[in-house]
């Protein structure tokens, strides 16, 4: 965001977030949501609990200020200033109903959230460590540059370094020289660890609030449509793969997949004790929260979960009403119809009365004589000769039992997909540049097969297209070469389905 005049008077009169820092109450509703919500990791709240919640902290403020000055600084009750809270005009709460439920519940905004953890900057700290944030960006520079590197002679050169500091590192441990960290550097790891814990659990509320956003799109999408229903479910269907496929939904696919793992699970909950019990570290008193943070992600990743599977649940409600609408509108027709042939029954007019009022053309009896009809034949039987099993002295490779594989068709497919978002039409040999074949011929036969299943794609007999594989197992001269494998077969062109 640029910070121009325009932009910033704009965001100064819009923007949640700006408009509860220079509210008259934000100290009452910074610090009462940051005690409610953010300390304790509440997601949700139902109202019935807020209210009491904040009543009471209105109570001691009153209390503190005096009758007459607390009365006139804050006049309204509770659930009137909650309701104020989630107005459009302030947005600082998000108020809904729950599935199943009649009472309203609240929860924080994502720009709630991320001026609570402005404000929260802004108090003096005893000690700002800088060692672990540029270790930290080192280390991320060193992963990109490493993980982007496309030459193999060079990646080799990298992990024999790695490998060399190791065991160098191993050598001088087992001599007795370990190189400790001293309690500066603990405390500057841990308060980045700390910081960024709770920058996490503010990342996912904000990831929520954008599934949330897609949900209410489709639910308005589809309450005011009236076209095909096939055409609405491509479009949707569509937002979702290319949301699940955004670097914000890969990202947060990866962690969540990270989170549940058991032996992850296992090993930072391990780790985090073991650094919860380290002098320098509990000499800061860290939050008794920190313990769990791991399972508040869980938590926290759960309810993006949850609001991904209420947009699948809409999509079935979509289907079954328009069901029940098209079997209604059938009955309907045919409602219709037996009330006009009843009213046409005892009166009909003067041209239904005519011989040729209505003529059947090729009516007549099928006539199937008795002699025509096959006779009965008794099913053959088959007789199993018993014969005796004899184990033989050969050795045979019982290799070739487990080396059989699999081709996923399915993620095959799907490659053809993405690969037509961005393009008209692609061919068989610039999918297999993107992607090379992993599992040989039977991967190409998969291919060859999903083209002709496919009614939008071409085959070009005027041009050849030549592709290649890699071949694993085979012995050749040179054992250090691979097998490669070459086949050359008429261009395959798969084209995007543009009803």
């Amino acid at each position: 965001m640029h910070l121009d005049y325009t932009t910033l008077d704009m965001q100064r009169r819009q923007h949640p977030a700006w408009r509860l820092l220079a509210a008259d109450s934000a100290p009452l509703v910074a610090s009462f949501l940051h005690r409610v919500f953010v300390v304790p990791n509440v997601r949700v709240m139902a109202q019935s609990n807020l209210v009491e919640a904040l009543e009471d902290t209105l109570y001691g403020l009153r209390e503190q200020l005096g009758g007459k000055a607390g009365a006139k600084a804050f006049p309204k009750s509770a659930p009137e200033y909650l309701n104020d809270w989630a107005a459009n005009d302030k947005g600082w709460l998000r108020k809904f109903y729950p599935a199943g439920s009649d009472e309203p519940h609240f929860d924080l905004t994502p720009p709630t959230e991320r001026a609570l953890a402005w404000l929260g900057g802004l108090s003096d700290r005893s000690f700002v460590g800088t060692e672990s944030r540029l270790l930290t960006l080192f280390g991320l520079l060193k992963q990109m540059s490493d993980g982007s590197e496309t030459n193999p002679q060079a990646r080799m050169v990298e992990l024999q370094k790695k490998r060399d500091a190791i065991d160098a590192e191993m050598a001088r441990v087992a001599e007795g020289d370990m190189a400790l960290l001293d309690d500066t550097a603990l405390k500057d790891r841990f308060q980045q660890f700390t910081g960024l814990a709770r920058e996490l659990l503010a990342d996912f509320r904000e990831v929520e609030h954008n599934f949330r956003a897609l949900d209410r799109t489709v639910r308005e999408r589809i309450a005011l449509w009236d076209g095909a229903k096939g055409e609405l479910l491509q479009s949707i269907m569509g937002e979702r793969d290319a949301i699940a496929e955004s670097d914000q939904g890969k990202s947060f696919r990866a962690f969540w997949d990270f989170l549940m793992s058991q032996s992850r699970q296992e090993e930072f909950t391990d780790l985090l004790a073991r650094v919860l019990e380290l002098p320098p570290v509990s000499a800061l008193a860290p939050d008794v929260r920190l313990k769990r943070v791991h399972y508040d992600w869980l938590e926290a990743g759960e309810y993006a979960q949850r609001t991904v599977a209420q947009l699948s649940q809409q999509l079935r409600r979509f289907l079954d009403d328009k069901a029940w609408l098209e079997n209604r509108r059938i009955m309907d027709i045919l409602r219709g119809i037996e009330v006009k042939a009843m009213a046409l029954r005892s009166a009909a007019p003067a041209a239904l009365r005519a011989p040729d009022f209505m003529r059947m053309d090729d009516l007549g009896a099928a006539v199937d004589l008795p002699l025509e009809r096959p006779l009965y034949q008794p099913p053959l039987q088959t007789t199993l000769t018993s014969v005796a099993l004899q184990a033989g002295d050969q050795d045979v490779d019982a290799n070739a039992l487990f080396s059989q594989v699999r081709v996923d068709k399915a993620a095959l497919a799907r490659h053809i997909r993405q690969s037509l978002q961005t393009r008209a039409q692609v061919t068989l040999a610039e999918l297999l540049q993107s992607r090379p074949l992993q599992q040989g011929l039977g991967e190409l036969v998969a291919y060859l097969q999903l083209a002709s299943e496919s009614p939008n794609s071409v085959v070009d007999e005027s041009l050849q297209d030549t592709v290649a594989w890699r071949v694993a197992g085979e012995a050749t001269p040179n054992a250090d070469a691979p097998v490669i494998r070459r086949a050359r077969l008429p261009r395959v062109i798969f084209v995007r389905d543009t009803q």
